[in-house]
């Protein structure tokens, strides 16, 4: 086993998902079998009860593991299903050494960071390497050198590579390389710095990886291999890119995979990158645009919907057209005066997942006037459950809604899930993960999927109401997917409309690169069609 630790370093969000994941897809165009670790060091044992504004998007795996966005990178970049097990935080490491401290498994020892805690964890990263069958192991230790919090990771890595062959692991250093406006030079003394802390944790870096608005000037480049010990052509320039699909051609180009084979002692298996550069160059030449309105509550922090961004992305991608994203606000439909005419200037209308009664108002509008104008219209999640609310009340079932946003409502045409009923802790508690779902023949979901049976991640507390479900389909609202068991509402369409289709699942998180999810595929013709 072949072990690459990311450490970030000078600031937080550089991207060490993306690049960790760019140096994944670098490796597998290689022939190489490779995995990805990501290590959170907040004590949250996952990502699940963190709020959006904190640490953006809550990716969801096959197993129902609910973790930190860059999960989602390295799924889509690699083309491969991770679990649970390959995000590790903080909680779960402390939680499990005082779980073994209590049992008494440490035998009357003063129990301590070093060695119990480094320990387990790389306890934990050699357990998953072992289990993914892969031959490269990728980790990335979130946040940056010198956090506190960071530390017990860092170290742990520190022995990690002196208990493996110097030839089976390797340090990349993520850096930042700023230009000040008033002096218009690249300046390296941030990443002198860093690499500096670096060094005092007792780890020298192999590879420096330098962000940088534009690429790395030969003097930047010289001067940051002087100063910090490391040979020029380890220091890898990553300018800003407008595609993220594109970085790992544009590492590749800097000699990074040349560097990483003989870092790691790899054979050459030869390079094969066509495949990859195809999709990118499809997604760049596009020049039709298609205008999307994602009409959320979380429009501040984009990150909050990255993996549906992606997908929307993806879906443009194989139409030939490129995506515009704007996000809509909304409570500005709530409010007396709300333009919802504006909507009238977008291709599609998108309402993503979410929770609460905050802008739940401003969505069930949108969701009208989509479905009183067809314009396209995708519903996800809490989306779609908002969809059965606002035709519920179309149908004269006045004050119809959910009970997470009105306990009280005359018509709870969404409630929750009878298992949630006596759920009493938050985390890691709603109907999590993939869940098999049965497709109607001759409905419009049958047409996108082409089979009866599929699988998808979901992520909820609440459903369709049964005993509302009859009343429903009656007034023409068609529920074309349901669970295994019949029991519960997983797809909903109205016919007669261009695309009106809504989902309780999230199929924006198995889409990929010139792979996009059905749903989205759909969904981008759509709204072509309009045009």
């Amino acid at each position: 086993m072949k072990y690459l630790i990311m450490i970030g370093g000078v600031i937080s969000g550089l991207g060490k998902g993306i690049t960790t994941a760019s140096i994944g897809r670098i490796l597998q165009s290689r022939g190489y079998r490779v995995t990805a670790i990501k290590i959170d060091p907040y004590l949250n044992c996952d990502a699940g009860t963190i709020n959006p504004f904190e640490h953006g998007e809550i990716f969801v795996t096959e197993d129902g593991g609910e973790i930190d966005l860059d999960m989602g990178h390295y799924e889509r970049f690699l083309d491969v299903n991770l679990t649970k097990s390959h995000n590790i935080t903080t909680g779960q490491i402390y939680g499990e050494v005082i779980r073994r401290e209590r049992r008494g498994d440490y035998l009357g020892q003063t129990v301590q960071i070093i060695p119990h805690v480094t320990d387990l964890i790389k306890s934990r990263v050699r357990q998953v390497a072992r289990e993914s069958r892969a031959e490269i192991c990728l980790v990335e230790v979130g946040g940056t050198v010198g956090d506190i919090e960071s530390m017990p990771f860092i170290e742990a890595m520190r022995q990690l590579s002196l208990e493996e062959k110097k030839e089976d692991v390797a340090f990349i250093h993520l850096t930042l390389v700023p230009v000040l406006d008033v002096v218009g030079e690249q300046k390296t003394k941030p990443t002198q710095h860093s690499v500096k802390q670096l060094l005092a944790a007792g780890i020298s870096p192999d590879i420096l990886i330098c962000r940088s608005r534009s690429p790395l000037s030969e003097n930047a480049k010289r001067k940051i291999s002087l100063f910090c010990n490391v040979p020029e052509n380890a220091v890898i320039s990553a300018p800003d890119v407008e595609n993220v699909y594109r970085l790992p051609l544009l590492l590749d180009e800097e000699g990074l995979g040349d560097l990483l084979v003989r870092r790691l002692d790899l054979e050459n298996r030869g390079r094969n990158m066509s495949g990859w550069k195809e999709v990118v160059e499809r997604m760049e030449r596009a020049t039709r645009v298609v205008r999307i309105a994602m009409v959320g509550k979380y429009i501040r922090f984009p990150d909050t919907y990255l993996s549906i961004n992606e997908a929307l992305k993806h879906a443009a991608g194989v139409n030939d057209c490129r995506v515009e994203i704007n996000w809509i606000d909304a409570e500005r439909f709530e409010r007396s005066g709300g333009d919802l005419e504006m909507l009238r200037s977008y291709d599609g209308v998108l309402v993503p997942g979410g929770f609460g009664q905050r802008g739940s108002e401003g969505k069930i509008a949108a969701i009208a006037y989509a479905r009183e104008h067809s314009i396209p219209f995708l519903g996800l999640c809490f989306g779609f459950q908002l969809a059965v609310v606002e035709f519920a009340r179309s149908i004269g079932m006045k004050g119809a809604n959910s009970t997470e946003i009105n306990p009280r409502t005359p018509h709870p045409v969404i409630d929750l899930l009878p298992e949630q009923k006596k759920v009493a802790e938050m985390g890691g508690t709603m109907r999590l993960g993939a869940h098999e779902v049965i497709i109607s023949r001759g409905t419009r979901a049958f047409q996108i999927y082409g089979r009866e049976r599929i699988s998808e991640r979901h992520r909820h507390r609440y459903e369709v109401n049964p005993r509302y479900i009859g009343r429903l389909v009656r007034k023409g609202l068609v529920f074309s997917g349901r669970s295994a068991d019949g029991r519960r509402m997983e797809i909903l369409e109205l016919p007669g409309r261009e695309f009106f289709l809504a989902t309780q699942f999230h199929p924006e998180f198995k889409s990929r690169p010139g792979k996009p999810a059905p749903v989205f595929d759909a969904f981008i013709k759509a709204a072509l069609k309009g045009k």
